[in-house]
């Protein structure tokens, strides 16, 4: 864990953090149909959201808005849940601000940005000199405190924070350029062709969706930006951008703020934003030393977590033995004459007898039937597998059931096991 000086908790006192989590999701399939991306179950027991909100708590920013739109019911119930313990009396709060037309009857929030437009008077009322501005979707551990006080030692108005991917990967991100002193010189959102890192041909500098700015820095920004009709009202797509043509934003490298367990551990940060991403940052976590390490006493993740009994395996014979290798089982899990292997079990599944699963993500309460056998899949919250139902090891009959990634992992959804004939 980074530790905090005085300087850092005087400024995270004076902070207040704004989490983005309205996002449509649409990438993720099936799985935001019915739940809003920060809300998606991740690592055996978890939501997106929490480790943005954990990081928040961690780094001693304990005033917290979640500004949210689209199918914002499982999040917002999984917060009023799970994260209600702050104490308003000691200038402690998570406030929910999902989008209720505050301009006028006809608009709801047309961006990122505008989303933060509509609650001035809210944060205004905080009295925040500063405010962190969160993508409310990406699994990582970071140190707000240090990037906060990076950005007041520099005296911009505007940080934001970087992580380095690979070149090929970098068209989903936006990406950076930046001069000897860190002033960012170039922004392009998602570009086609991302210019690579000076002296590192493979690599790129993408943002992370997270930003610092000076309190009436951002009012007045964002003023100007809800005056402009050409612009979209995206922090990514609007208004990074015209900072950095104005040599007004400056850049916070990752590394100085991610907190590890080990100095050599990979600096982690995931946007597990495809079913592709989805399933290998969960199937990450199941290595024997992950790059994400979820048991870091000193970095909690914070959870609402269901009351559950131990995870349960069952039969010792020689051909149905409960048994589960290279995996995390969580609370409540039923392992029934089943084996599995490389996988991750969330909350309440129950894997019945000679059913195999390997490279399995399941959502809480899944059952398997009998026989079956699922290989890099994953499945749905309260699916149920029928019995002799074989997935992941024919693409072609897969790509007609399911929906089949480019990297080869199925999704299964209940809609789709009804359409089964």
């Amino acid at each position: 864990m980074l530790s905090s000086g005085p300087m850092q908790q005087r400024l995270t006192r004076r902070a207040l953090a704004l989490v983005l989590a309205g996002g449509r999701g649409s990438r993720l399939k099936q799985l935001t149909d019915r739940r809003a991306k920060p809300a998606v179950f991740f690592g055996g027991k978890f939501r997106i959201i929490d480790f943005a909100l954990s990081n928040c708590l961690n780094s001693g920013v304990r005033r917290i808005c979640v500004l949210t739109q689209y199918k914002a019911h499982s999040l917002l119930r999984h917060l009023q849940m799970g994260w209600s313990f702050l104490r308003p009396e000691m200038n402690e709060f998570l406030d929910l601000l999902p989008a209720q037309q505050r301009l006028d009857e006809a608009t709801w929030y047309r961006g990122t940005a505008d989303a933060v437009y509509q609650n001035f008077d809210i944060f205004r009322a905080a009295e925040a000199e500063y405010f962190i501005v969160l993508a409310g979707d990406h699994i990582y551990k970071m140190d707000y405190s240090n990037m906060l006080e990076g950005h007041v030692d520099t005296g911009a108005g505007c940080t934001v924070a970087c992580v380095e991917v690979p070149l090929d990967e970098a068209p989903g991100f936006g990406i950076m350029a930046v001069d000897d002193s860190m002033r960012i010189v170039d922004f392009l959102e998602k570009p086609r062709e991302p210019p690579a890192i000076s002296g590192k041909p493979a690599r790129a500098l993408a943002s992370m969706g997270v930003y610092v700015f000076t309190a009436e820095f951002l009012y007045a920004e964002l003023e100007r930006d809800h005056r402009d009709r050409t612009s979209s009202h995206d922090f990514g797509k609007d208004v990074i951008p015209n900072l950095v043509s104005r040599g007004l934003a400056v850049a916070h490298s990752f590394e100085e703020s991610c907190v590890k367990t080990t100095p050599e551990a990979e600096a982690y940060w995931r946007d597990v934003g495809t079913i592709d991403s989805y399933w290998s940052a969960n199937i990450d976590l199941v290595m024997p030393v992950p790059s994400l390490d979820i048991y870091d006493r000193n970095w909690p993740i914070w959870t609402y977590q269901q009351q559950l009994p131990p995870a349960k395996f069952v039969f010792d014979d020689d051909d149905r033995r409960g048994m589960a290798v290279d995996s995390m089982v969580s609370g409540g899990c039923i392992i029934s004459g089943a084996t599995v292997r490389r996988s991750l079990l969330f909350s309440g599944c129950r894997i019945n007898s000679h059913a195999r699963t390997t490279g399995a993500v399941l959502l809480p309460d899944v059952e398997v039937g009998r026989r079956a056998r699922l290989s890099n899949v994953v499945v749905d919250r309260g699916c149920y597998i029928p019995e002799d139902l074989v997935i992941g090891e024919d693409a072609q009959l897969d790509a007609t059931r399911f929906y089949r990634s480019d990297q080869g992992v199925t999704l299964v959804s209940a809609d789709m096991l009804a359409a089964l004939p």
